[in-house]
């Protein structure tokens, strides 16, 4: 696997779903302490990523948090891991820790089933300009 940065965190999302870009976006405008990277789960990279710590594709629909050599999240517990790094107003996101894994999870999965028909869908992964390369591996 090619060398990761040291120190980021990456996230692993599907590069054609407009909700995913959204969320993408979002995070890259409130990322301010550049605690994050982006790889799309489509590309050569992400599936790298997904073989190496042991996640199967076909089997998971959903956003991924790695970080490198410490632990991978996913669903809604990678939800509230990056809304805590990006601190502010976005800690708040910690409160749905009371619930269940579970529970948040049956709602991250019927957001996740539904995205494509709700937000739309891309022909392919987005291209970061050129100021916004630099986040993407």
């Amino acid at each position: 696997m090619q060398d990761l940065p040291k120190h980021k965190k990456i996230i692993l999302f599907d590069g054609v779903c407009n909700l995913c870009d959204g969320a993408v976006q979002f995070i890259i405008k409130h990322d301010k302490k550049d605690i994050f990277r982006f790889v799309a789960l489509q590309s050569e990279l992400g599936n790298e990523i997904c073989n190496y710590i042991g996640v199967d594709q076909t089997k998971i629909d959903s956003i991924i948090l790695y970080n490198p050599g410490v632990a991978y999240y996913y669903k809604s517990s990678a939800v509230i891991e990056i809304g805590e790094d990006l601190g502010g107003i976005y800690n708040l996101i910690v409160f749905f820790k009371i619930f269940p894994e579970k529970f948040r999870n049956y709602i991250y999965e019927y957001v996740a089933r539904n995205r494509y028909k709700w937000f739309g869908k891309k022909e392919s992964c987005m291209i970061p300009t050129p100021e916004l390369n630099a986040k993407f591996l």
